[in-house]
């Protein structure tokens, strides 16, 4: 069995190989630092990593490192990227903050400020207002809120959807020579085609557009689930409509070289409760999440991956209800999100791509022994009977120990070995 063989057999809920997934998604990545350390670790090839999602600085996981770590999938992403500008062109050098040296593409533009704080502009055009900063102490990129004053009489659903459009003729051949690259691979691949995940928080501020317009402040989308929901169900609406016209034609691209589409990643679960009620979730979300992943399952053979963080297991039926086949992360360390009682309450239906490991305490403060028993303990609980794909929960941040780092990978192998 190759690695897509192993993956598959894994969402079909039959016992075999645990699977290994980094890098195929910009949820399920690695911090760039991270990557160039994997690779001077392995004695891969020297140079720049390539930054492949520069809102979290996510570092490009190439087949020699996939390898190297035992990766056992691979993922297609957009030609555009969460700032408004594309990966085309000449790639050159750029020095970050914590003095590392990357690649990044020629749209992506910035402006350092006196205290060494890093602004960085929508579509790289450095006539407008920054979208996102990086404090000189950071390692990734917040959002910049650029709210208007919101006159309640002039809201208009369309300026929630700017972002939101159909593919055009350069994404279709972006697309095409992606599937062509990719038709043999022996790797699972994920789609991440974009546009599908409704009212997903990173994305509500607007930090593509030169000058976003409509509710753009996190806070007051939030109020506005509650205060204007037909404005809300407005604005998914249209999404949809569009969503389903690029998904028609990017599943004619690409037909049966993607095995997983990456739906949507907006969170709904905090440390210990929901950002939404069930009832909100299922009169606002779930209608417009059931009709893209019945129009999915009718018409493909891929699975669906809904991303949240968090205390979901209350939402869970829903999600199961609205279609989804995957759930990542699997943030254990959440109110209610015991692997034991997630893995005998849903494991019949929800493939678990994540909670391998917990991201916020034990992998970048814990010693490498806490890794491989926490792990173990994960793969014991998660594996039986398939429905498991490895993945830490959440990205691997910057500054994370390598020693434990390793210590997991070979957990990981260890446990697959019988060992």
């Amino acid at each position: 069995m190759n690695s897509k063989d192993v993956v598959r057999q894994s969402l079909a809920h039959r016992a075999g190989r645990v699977p290994v997934d980094f890098g195929s998604t910009s949820v399920t990545g690695l911090h760039v630092s991270v990557v160039e350390a994997l690779r001077r670790h392995y004695g891969l090839p020297a140079g720049p990593v390539r930054v492949f999602e520069f809102y979290q600085m996510l570092g490009e996981v190439t087949d020699d490192l996939r390898e190297a770590m035992g990766i056992d999938t691979v993922g297609v992403l957009p030609r555009g990227t969460a700032f408004g500008f594309t990966t085309e062109g000449a790639w050159r050098e750029w020095r970050c903050p914590w003095g590392q040296v990357v690649l990044v593409p020629a749209g992506f533009q910035t402006r350092t400020d006196p205290n060494g704080d890093i602004r960085i502009f929508p579509g790289g055009d450095l006539t407008v207002p920054p979208s996102g900063h990086m404090p000189a102490s950071s390692y990734f990129f917040d959002a910049i809120i650029r709210q208007p004053p919101i006159d309640e009489a002039k809201l208009n659903p369309a300026d929630n959807l700017e972002e939101y459009g159909l593919l055009s003729d350069l994404d279709v051949a972006y697309w095409t020579e992606r599937a062509q690259a990719l038709r043999h691979c022996p790797r699972l691949v994920v789609g991440n085609m974009g546009g599908t995940g409704l009212g997903d928080i990173a994305r509500v501020p607007g930090i593509s557009l030169r000058h976003p317009k409509g509710i753009r402040d996190v806070s007051e989308w939030y109020m506005a689930i509650v205060e204007r929901r037909d404005y809300v169900h407005a604005v998914f609406e249209r999404q949809y409509e569009i969503a389903l016209q690029n998904l028609v034609r990017f599943h004619a691209i690409m037909g049966d070289v993607i095995d997983v589409l990456f739906v949507c990643g907006t969170d709904f679960g905090t440390q210990a409760s929901q950002f939404c009620s069930v009832q909100t979730f299922d009169e606002l979300y779930l209608p417009h999440y059931r009709r893209l992943n019945d129009w999915v399952h009718r018409h493909t053979t891929w699975k669906t991956i809904k991303h949240s963080c968090g205390a979901i297991d209350p939402l869970l039926p829903s999600l199961i209800r609205a279609g989804f086949d995957i759930i990542n992360p699997v943030q254990c360390s959440a109110t209610g999100m015991d692997p034991r009682h997630l893995k005998q309450a849903y494991g019949r239906d929800l493939v678990f791509w994540g909670g391998g490991v917990d991201t916020q305490h034990t992998l970048p403060f814990g010693t490498p022994d806490q890794v491989r028993a926490e792990v173990r303990e994960r793969l014991r609980r998660f594996s039986p009977d398939g429905g498991f794909v490895f993945n830490s929960i959440h990205n691997i941040q910057a500054r994370t120990p390598l020693p434990n780092i390793l210590a997991m990978l070979e957990a990981v192998r260890a446990f697959n070995a019988g060992d």
